[in-house]
């Protein structure tokens, strides 16, 4: 049995969630078995509509309001030890990562991060997994009896949802170790990084935070996750929660768009995995250029307004 976490965020299931549930659902066919997705804490949508991509049954459990990684570890641990789960699924977002490797030490599991393709072979499971940055591929191999697949966000797709639903089953569980309210840290934002499908990204060359106004504006006409470089976040100017690159969050998004950024190397190891790169940049000869799919060479404080206006009057028509 293949068992996938399907993750929430404020109740609702993130994008990421389908990409997993559809991911162990193409596993569990490949060998003969079932996908069964766990839920945990409240979830505003019917969770028999996992069944749309692949699940055939959900087990949610009531009990918790908040993510906790011991906790829920604990808790979709002992599921997998019941039901004798063979891959349990989670999405490389932050709360997947938090999750993994507790998960797979209680599961008595083994564990590979970063995965982007569907498994070669499953006796042993043998997939690929992103390496250095990005830069490389690794086959990985898992004799283990379990084991706990991260994948990275936005790098699979979610495919074509049906119209199927699962079977439900509703648990009720006492949470042990689970934090109190104030103990967590929650991400703001309406829209999370990693699952983003579109984001704007600045850098210094917005000269100050007072300045940040033109860049949401833009991610607001394109319905896109705003971001910063890493020298941005360190002064201030932006939170910690919006730094990309090598050292702050790793992104796959459709479109990214750099402002103001040079695209030194520990940059790009975060955002490689963009499938269109836009950069906007005064200096003809900043590195991002050369890892762009296009460039505009100009300040920013006069592009930008004008895309911004530009879209807008596209958008609207």
């Amino acid at each position: 049995m293949v068992l996938i976490f399907a993750e929430t965020w404020n109740g609702h299931f993130k994008k990421s969630t389908f990409e997993a549930v559809r991911y162990g659902a193409q596993c569990a066919t490949s060998q003969g078995s079932k996908a069964v997705a766990i839920v945990v804490g409240p979830c505003a949508p019917p969770v028999e509509s996992l069944g749309a991509y692949g699940a055939t049954h959900v087990i949610h459990l009531h009990g918790s309001d908040r993510f906790e990684p011991f906790a829920f570890a604990a808790a979709i641990a002992a599921v997998a030890k019941e039901h004798d789960a063979t891959h349990i699924i989670v999405s490389g977002t932050a709360n997947g990562k938090a999750l993994a490797g507790v998960l797979a030490s209680k599961a008595s599991a083994s564990a590979i991060s970063n995965i982007t393709a569907l498994p070669t072979g499953f006796a042993p499971l043998t997939v690929q997994r992103s390496a250095f940055s990005s830069k490389g591929i690794e086959v990985c191999v898992s004799d283990a009896r379990c084991t706990v697949m991260v994948l990275v966000p936005n790098a699979l797709g979610a495919g074509a949802a049906g119209s199927d639903t699962a079977q439900v089953e509703d648990r009720h569980i006492s949470f042990e170790g689970k934090s109190h309210p104030g103990d967590a840290q929650v991400a703001s934002g309406s829209i999370p990084l990693p699952e983003a499908e579109r984001v704007i990204s600045a850098g210094r060359g917005m000269k100050g935070p007072e300045n940040w106004g033109m860049i949401e504006e833009l991610a607001t006409v394109l319905q896109a996750g705003t971001a910063c470089s890493k020298p941005v976040s360190d002064i201030g100017w932006r939170p910690h929660s919006e730094h990309v690159g090598q050292t702050g969050i790793q992104i796959n998004p459709q479109l990214y768009i750099a402002i103001g950024i040079s695209g030194a190397i520990q940059h790009l190891a975060g955002v490689s995995g963009s499938k269109t790169i836009v950069v906007i940049n005064n200096d003809p000869e900043a590195p991002f250029f050369k890892a762009a799919d296009y460039g505009i060479i100009g300040d920013a404080f006069d592009v930008v307004p004008r895309l911004t206006q530009a879209l807008k009057a596209y958008l609207s028509n």
